[in-house]
């Protein structure tokens, strides 16, 4: 009767954790997030808690409305003017179809051996701009629903990482005792090898997050500084959507090249110049000595593990995966690598 009883315990605990999982599946990404930064930054906060003589609640709420400051409200302002720019883009299109392209710049010429040719394919885009525009109309609708399906996940991304910031303030409040919680539930579960585990999870976390989000921010402020030195409107705007992109393999070009398009087409040609050069060596070229550095630095953990993460994890997830689906490979990846090792001793 008793093994009896303990079973029906046992079935209605198991019942009861998948039903609370159902109700917390809409949010489980926010919260992992918000646990994963959370984590992250936890020498800041106890750092905080220390200068605030222990009020651990004051110190949360601090560096949650730092993080709220850092990251929500900028997202916010670049939603209401990337409206502003896709009026200025229309208005750009709408003066190529009237006008035409301008006359090729005179060091278009000039390019050796392909100068002539780069002219030509210059003056034949200039005269069958018109033409093309008419043939690719009735598929500009259809371009117009993919936009707005996408900006509709993308709204939806920022609006799951804006609340995995709010999960971030119990998470940095009630750290302890989940951290109390979490090395008892591995004690059972694994043994004596529960702190091993933990300290190892830790230090995959932290370099993926240093790695992903500190190369990104690299970027977004050496392309703010391009942007500035350059001249071109919007620097500040442009420089939030590079730190976005940075977070997607090859995704900084997508910002520099149509501004030094742009520049080009406003006949600054030097600065055109200067921007493709800055973009090339310095923004891009950034990413590949500093994500390696900062992923791999107390550790081994190869590139292609971020890379998989960020690609997949975009697609499983959506926005928020670019931060959950490296760090999930890299920490799945840092545990088989243990367990094999010790398997083999």
């Amino acid at each position: 009767m008793l093994n009896n009883d303990r079973l029906l315990v046992q079935i209605l605990l198991l019942v009861l954790f998948g039903a609370s999982l159902w109700v917390m599946a809409p949010f489980w990404s926010a919260l992992f997030w918000g646990a994963v930064l959370a984590f992250a930054s936890w020498p800041l906060m106890r750092l905080l808690t220390r200068w605030l003589n222990g009020r651990e609640s004051l110190a949360a709420a601090l560096l949650t409305l730092g993080w709220m400051l850092l990251v929500a409200v900028p997202l916010v302002w670049l939603g209401f003017n990337l409206a502003d720019h896709v009026r200025d883009a229309t208005a750009f299109i709408k003066d190529v179809q009237v006008d035409g392209l301008p006359e090729a710049p005179t060091w278009l010429a000039g390019v050796p051996l392909v100068g002539g040719r780069l002219v030509g394919i210059w003056n034949s885009i200039d005269q069958q701009g018109a033409a093309m525009m008419v043939s690719i109309r009735p598929y500009l609708g259809q371009v117009g629903n993919w936009l707005l399906a996408r900006s509709a996940q993308i709204g939806g991304g920022i609006l799951e990482l804006t609340l995995s910031i709010v999960f971030v303030f119990f998470f940095y409040r009630d750290g302890p005792r989940l951290a109390v919680f979490v090395h008892g539930l591995l004690e059972r579960l694994i043994g004596d090898r529960a702190g091993y585990y933990i300290e190892l999870v830790a230090g995959t976390v932290q370099r993926v997050v240093n790695g992903v989000i500190g190369t990104a921010a690299a970027q977004a402020v050496l392309a703010l500084i391009g942007f500035l030195i350059a001249g071109v409107p919007g620097a500040l705007v442009l420089g939030i959507v590079t730190f976005l992109l940075s977070l997607i393999p090859m995704g900084p070009p997508l910002v520099w090249i149509p501004a030094t398009a742009w520049l080009a087409w406003k006949g600054e040609y030097g600065m055109a110049v200067f921007l493709g050069i800055w973009g090339t060596f310095i923004i891009s070229g950034v990413d590949n000595v500093l994500k390696p550095y900062l992923i791999s630095r107390g550790g081994n953990l190869p590139l292609v593990i971020v890379l998989l993460g960020v690609f997949g994890g975009l697609i499983a997830f959506g926005f928020i995966g670019l931060f959950i689906g490296p760090t999930l490979l890299a920490v799945a990846y840092s545990l088989l690598t243990d367990w094999s090792k010790s398997q083999a001793r």
